[in-house]
């Protein structure tokens, strides 16, 4: 199965594309869109198009998205938060189901520890793909998202195998 993992950014939308066959996980490619323009509307529409390039160009199966946090700066958030729409948005116009995840979680996944800062993220996703080149901290972030949809299709895929086991 192939997954892209996102993470939303208005500036800088991370995202990253790895194969997941069985225990495995491979490296397919990883990225960061910048948006362009001057006013809002501008910046989420060059996003759109960028996103929507990525996901025609890499074909994945499935999609993974962090959850947006909620931090004083209302009007940030919320801007963040029209980000995190056309980060959701694309993949579901291509037809893909789209996790979500909390911040904590993909760190918790990736790293083991759920408060992790972003050099700890980087070392893990590095460890965990070998021989990657990540293109910036955002990539970095949503290659571990993506990461963390994996694990937890597989931690889902097992639930389901014991259960059907058990019913046999």
């Amino acid at each position: 199965m192939r997954v892209i993992g996102i993470d939303p950014g208005l500036r800088n939308m991370g995202w990253g594309v790895i194969d997941v066959a069985g225990s495995k996980v491979v490296h397919v490619a990883n990225g960061v869109c910048k948006s362009t323009g001057t006013d809002l509307a501008a910046r989420l529409l060059s996003l759109h198009a960028q996103l929507t390039d990525v996901i025609f160009t890499h074909n994945p199966q499935a999609a993974a998205v962090e959850q947006t946090f909620v931090n004083r700066d209302g009007a940030g958030t919320l801007k963040l938060g029209q980000a995190r729409g056309i980060a959701m948005l694309v993949p579901a116009q291509a037809g893909l189901n789209v996790g979500e995840y909390a911040p904590n979680a993909v760190k918790k996944t990736v790293v083991g520890v759920g408060h992790a800062d972003k050099t700890q993220v980087d070392h893990m996703v590095r460890m965990q793909l070998p021989g990657v080149q990540i293109a910036g901290p955002d990539a970095a972030d949503a290659l571990a998202i993506a990461l963390c949809h994996a694990w937890h299709g597989r931690a889902a895929g097992r639930l389901d195998a014991a259960l059907q086991k058990a019913g046999a």
